[in-house]
């Protein structure tokens, strides 16, 4: 590796803790004093913590663990390594959040006072959408849904994003049913409302994938790295400068809203004079994306 893919690196690792600590602190000083949960697997940990009392961090890293052993042989060693990072810091930054926020007999501190049951469900939102979305754009993962998501992209041509939203739905009603309790269903809807919200906000970007238009003149490496280090392709078109008329590549792949920083490095690094043409693609239909659905 090159310094600066290196310090890319460390600079990715030290925003990916900082996001990790402000997911931390969003669910151990304001959703959990305040017995709410929303979706994701994280939402799911907070239901076992609610019934059983077994900390939300153990049950989080031990699922963790189990999906990532199952998925490796899909994944690759370098997802697994960075995502059982983020899943051992997260479980750590949980315990060590959750211990300052508990009084001497072991209970939550409510910091907002009792009955600020809405304004701590914003607050968790918001911090727990702004701790995701800065692990997403430093190129991180904390597990979860995630690893089954990126295993059924690998062979489905599904939305993966309906699925993870049916999942979010049942966990969340589930509350109903579990606790008799249409407060923690309701707040649970508002705050995976407001946590996505916010991680859209944060990443600058809708449910739409970006689509790369790339002039570079080294299209063969750049080509080679997109095609190695996503799931994606690339359709290169000759081109002509019509000033000078120096005959040059024209690159055109599209991806994944997350992935779209990732690309940007990569152009970064294998050609820094490229000119680069970034913008939303709604609705990608074919391989990798979704199927074409007229009902």
């Amino acid at each position: 590796m090159s310094r600066s893919e290196i310090m890319t690196e460390i600079k990715d690792f030290i925003f990916i803790n900082f996001g990790l600590i402000c997911y931390a602190i969003g669910w151990a000083a304001f959703l959990l004093p305040y017995k709410m949960t929303t979706g994701g697997l994280t939402g799911l940990c907070a239901i076992i913590y609610y019934l059983t009392d077994i900390p939300i961090q153990l049950s989080f890293c031990v699922i963790n663990v189990v999906l990532l052993v199952l998925a490796f042989r899909e994944l690759g060693y370098k997802f697994v390594l960075k995502t059982l990072y983020a899943i051992f810091m997260l479980s750590v930054f949980l315990d060590v959040a959750q211990n300052i926020m508990k009084d001497a007999n072991g209970e939550f501190l409510q910091i907002l006072g009792p009955g600020q049951d809405s304004m701590a469900c914003v607050l968790g939102a918001i911090l727990c959408g702004f701790g995701i979305a800065t692990v997403f754009i430093s190129n991180g993962s904390t597990g979860g849904w995630d690893i089954i998501a990126a295993v059924i992209n690998k062979y489905r041509n599904i939305s993966l994003g309906r699925v993870m939203l049916y999942i979010d739905i049942f966990i969340i009603s589930s509350c109903y049913f579990i606790f008799d309790s249409w407060r923690m269903v309701v707040f649970g809807y508002v705050t995976l409302v407001v946590s996505n919200y916010t991680l859209d906000m944060i990443v600058n970007s809708t449910r739409q994938d970006i689509q790369f238009i790339i002039f570079t003149k080294d299209h063969v490496k750049l080509s080679e790295r997109i095609i190695n280090e996503t799931a994606h392709s690339v359709t290169v078109i000759d081109s002509e400068g019509y000033y000078s008329h120096t005959p040059t590549k024209v690159m055109i792949t599209i991806v994944h809203k997350n992935e779209a920083i990732h690309i940007l490095r990569m152009i970064h690094e294998v050609d820094p004079n490229a000119f680069v043409s970034q913008s939303r693609a709604e609705g990608v239909y074919g391989n990798g994306f979704n199927k074409i659905k007229l009902k």
